[in-house]
């Protein structure tokens, strides 16, 4: 679910809005990327400071197998393991951090329920009360803790992305809601916020306009079979006359990108849906996982390029996902191939479904790091992406040192290129250090925060 903030929004917050600018059409309003031939400034020395920096999150499921994940090395002097060797060429971006936990995914006087606890807690730092009634209650996630702040200033206040199933009820993980373990994005302790599977849909709410006409001309444009593109030819060539040289190829790399984007979602709907006994795959979603994945990150991309939205939230899977991965060669499920590790075929195995992870996760953040600012940085200079997992070691349902990938140089303010070895503490200190750099430097305490995580 994209969720855009019904408050009223402050005169500054409304005028950066009307500077942006759309091709519109009947029914479709495609924002644009910051063009200089317009006057746009760039994003790094704008008025809204720091709060400009994109700050997303990602969930892979069932930890890392241990022995496979974390460097060797420390500091800016390390090499990546063989789960990692995807972001080799990534190196100078990303920021390998070891010692974060989430103690309240531990068992403590809940019992059983670690992959629930796991899901509940990665971006709270809560406990989840366990229950499977609708007395649910755990804690604001601290993506909906930014999107309060900075969400005005964008169209969307916050995106909600999965690649699984949509569930807000029912009974999951050893008597927890299902509401925990299918749910990384929480706006209060009692609602979490829907991510939206479908990669149709999340098209069509970043380039269609909500309103009756906008959702009346979507339903006609695919019964026509008729491209979004083709409904802001007129504004596209009148824009065409206002643009230097530059942003000319800028915004024709840009709407052939969009163009792309739509024709690989029709390609996808026009295969029949897969009967997989092992795992329940939503409605209208690709067939093949890694192109699910590698769509949802793109939609990602093109919203953080053109500023739709600066927070974001993707669950790749829920946590205890028993996943098959036949295009691997792997036939037996992930959750349990993970409790399976004494076996050194279940190792490797485990360790391959990572790898394959980080490889749909290199690949979005080499997109970001092709995407420029006018001033020249890259979208992913000025991003923070968090990728991890509320487990470490799902052999044994553990939740101490974490595998946690911090990519991004957060505009300036983070130290990207290295592996930080933090002394243990809870990963809510990493996320009060991550608020400090989008403006919010008044907010003491998240979670089970002890202090601020330094070394970043």
């Amino acid at each position: 679910m994209m969720n855009a903030s019904s408050a009223v929004r402050p005169d500054n917050d409304r005028a950066n809005l009307a500077r942006r600018r759309f091709l519109k059409g009947l029914g479709v309003a495609i924002a644009l990327p910051s063009l200089e031939s317009l006057g746009q400034t760039p994003t790094a020395s704008s008025s809204e400071g720091s709060s400009t920096v994109r700050t997303a999150f990602i969930y892979v499921p069932n930890g890392a197998q241990q022995d496979n994940w974390f460097p060797s090395g420390r500091g800016a002097d390390f090499k990546l393991n063989t789960s990692m060797k995807p972001l080799e060429s990534l190196q100078s971006q990303i920021q390998v951090i070891s010692g974060l936990d989430h103690q309240h995914a531990e068992s403590g006087p809940d019992g059983a329920g670690d992959h629930a606890r796991a899901n509940a807690t990665f971006l709270t730092g809560m406990r989840a009360r366990k229950t499977s009634s609708s007395e649910i209650h755990l804690g604001q996630s601290i993506d909906q803790v930014i999107a309060e702040r900075i969400g005005p200033r964008t169209r969307f206040s916050s995106l909600e992305l999965t690649c699984d199933s949509i569930r807000k009820s029912g009974r999951c993980d050893s008597g927890y809601s299902c509401a925990y373990q299918y749910n990384i994005s929480w706006r209060t302790p009692v609602t979490p916020m829907s991510p939206e599977p479908n990669p149709r849909k999340v098209f069509e709410r970043l380039f269609g306009q909500q309103d009756a006409i906008g959702k009346r001309e979507q339903a006609r444009r695919r019964a026509e079979q008729k491209s979004l593109l083709d409904f802001v030819l007129d504004d596209a060539r009148s824009l065409q006359k206002q643009l230097g040289k530059s942003d000319l190829q800028k915004v024709d790399e840009y709407v052939s990108g969009i163009r792309e984007l739509e024709m690989r979602i029709e390609r996808m709907e026009s295969f029949p849906k897969p009967t997989r006994p092992d795992i329940t795959v939503p409605e209208d979603v690709p067939q093949d996982y890694a192109e699910h994945i590698d769509i949802m990150f793109d939609l990602l991309a093109v919203a953080f390029q053109t500023d739709m939205t600066r927070v974001a939230t993707l669950l790749l899977a829920h946590d205890g996902s028993n996943r098959a991965f036949p295009e691997l060669g792997i036939q037996e499920g992930h959750h349990y191939l993970t409790h399976r590790q004494e076996q050194q075929y279940a190792c490797e195995r485990v360790a391959q479904i990572d790898f394959f992870y980080v490889q749909r996760f290199a690949r979005f953040l080499q997109r970001l790091a092709d995407l420029k600012e006018p001033d020249g940085r890259s979208v992913l200079q000025q991003s923070m992406i968090v990728y991890g997992s509320g487990i470490s070691d799902a052999n044994r349902h553990t939740h101490d040192n974490l595998p946690v990938i911090l990519a991004g140089q957060g505009g300036g303010q983070l130290q990207a290129g290295q592996f930080l070895q933090a002394p243990a503490q809870p990963m809510s200190n990493l996320f009060l250090a991550l608020a400090d750099r989008v403006g919010l430097t008044d907010l003491e305490r998240f979670g089970d925060s002890t202090e601020r995580l330094t070394g970043i």
